[in-house]
């Protein structure tokens, strides 16, 4: 989950460090050390069993493996042979030459550093923390806690891999190849430097329990400093509008019940990420951690397949449009 004001749920980092110093072995802490350390839940890139039945519109057939190993490929109806092989063949090119950014949100190593991550950036408007720890699931029945940064990777690297399918040249903004971060700022820079086409960057809500399904953030028209995001208004939003579309189609999980009047879609001016922008560019809250229906689909190494396929349906969708 991005850094919210509103939403009090968000992990913080004396939390997550104190959570460090449980044993795992102690029921007291609540499985807090496998939520900070990512440990315990599901790895990044398992399969997992499929989620139970209830979900936010009901369970979808799976549509990939647990994987990730799903391209994405469409085929041509009408065709057989070597003419289906190269009509298939085409339609997985289909993003040659396009570039998309794949943002996965905060770090699992951001709990270990506090100081850091707490530390002050310019996002145009006004000064916010370089990020944060992000959320998790909670801890239950003996099963350690999901986090946040553990699915965020997972998901980004099932994405990259279903994209990369359709030709698209794939950046991601880190790949827990550093200690912590990146920061807001730097987040949006890499986009920025790489021309995207589109960026996408890759979250799961922290809210109360009841509070289901899936949003996608847009920018609001914000200018001040160094933001201005005029230029990237409209198209971040119709970027956003295909995600939800193939998003609820994909993974048969509903808009959430909580924001956005029922759109999927839910307008900030507060996001470092967002604000400091200049090409197309939107947040993915698949979910809602914290409760527990959505937990079992967030912690479903089929479901996130369906999510990652989800997600670049609706990139291809808007960068086809």
């Amino acid at each position: 989950m991005p850094y919210d004001h509103r939403n009090p749920v968000t992990r913080s980092v004396p939390a997550a460090l104190a959570a460090l110093v449980c044993s795992a072995a102690l029921a007291g802490c609540g499985g807090a050390s496998g939520a900070a350390q990512g440990t315990g839940g599901p790895a990044a890139g398992t399969t997992t069993p499929a989620p139970p039945s209830a979900s936010a519109s009901g369970s979808a057939p799976a549509s990939g493996s647990g994987s990730g190993s799903g391209s994405g490929a469409a085929t041509t109806a009408g065709t057989s042979g070597p003419d289906r092989t190269r009509a298939a063949t085409a339609a997985d090119r289909s993003l040659a030459g396009r570039t998309v950014v794949v943002d996965p949100g905060h770090n699992p190593g951001n709990f270990r550093h506090g100081r850091e991550i707490n530390a002050k950036v310019d996002i145009g408007t006004a000064r916010k923390e370089c990020d944060t720890t992000g959320t998790s699931t909670n801890a239950t029945g003996g099963r350690a806690a999901y986090t946040e940064a553990a699915f965020t990777l997972d998901v980004s690297h099932r994405l990259r891999k279903l994209l990369e399918a359709r030709g698209a040249e794939v950046v991601l903004t880190h790949d827990a190849d550093r200690p912590y971060g990146p920061c807001i700022d730097e987040r949006a820079r890499i986009g920025n430097a790489a021309e995207a086409d589109a960026v996408v960057s890759v979250h799961a809500d922290g809210s109360a329990t009841g509070n289901r399904g899936f949003h996608v953030i847009v920018p609001a028209k914000v200018r001040g400093g160094s933001a201005d995001t005029g230029p990237i208004v409209a198209p971040s939003r119709a970027l956003g509008e295909d995600i939800v579309t193939a998003f609820r189609r994909t993974t048969g999980t509903s808009p959430a019940n909580y924001l956005g009047g029922g759109t999927g879609l839910d307008v900030r001016s507060d996001l470092g990420g967002l604000n400091l922008s200049t090409v197309p560019k939107v947040f993915v809250e698949c979910g809602n951690m914290r409760d527990p229906k959505d937990a079992a689909l967030l912690t479903s190494g089929v479901w996130r397949q369906k999510a990652a396929q989800g997600l670049a349906d609706g990139i291809v969708t808007y960068l086809q449009g």
